[in-house]
């Protein structure tokens, strides 16, 4: 069973940085698409990074998306942080078998941006 656990959320204010981090428990994490997704305080979730190289055209240029294998972990850097930024932020897993998807979803984590 797959288990993702975020953190590195908090307090920011504007102009500043946060990298958050997801751990992925269980087997086969190089064979999951993973992603991170956020929802804003009363929006819908929405998809903000993905492997390998996929953002949104809101944070492109100021997230980067990465994984480290070795530690079963995906990062999100997060700069030039600004108020419309403050969100949950969402570590998502997703693995395709005969065309059906699974997702894997952990607890999020709380960015706020706020002078």
């Amino acid at each position: 069973q797959v288990q993702l656990v975020e953190s590195g959320g908090g307090l920011v204010q504007p102009g500043g940085s946060l990298r958050l981090s997801c751990a992925f428990s269980g087997s086969g994490f190089s064979r999951y698409f993973m992603a991170w997704y956020r929802q804003p305080p009363g929006k819908q979730r929405e998809l903000v990074a993905a492997m390998p190289d996929n953002y949104a055209d809101s944070v492109k240029g100021r997230f980067t998306f990465s994984r480290d294998i070795s530690k079963n972990t995906i990062y999100l850097q997060m700069n030039d942080l600004r108020p419309e930024d403050t969100a949950v932020y969402y570590c998502n897993a997703k693995t395709t078998f005969f065309n059906l998807d699974t997702n894997y979803w952990g607890q999020g984590t709380q960015v706020t941006v706020s002078s």
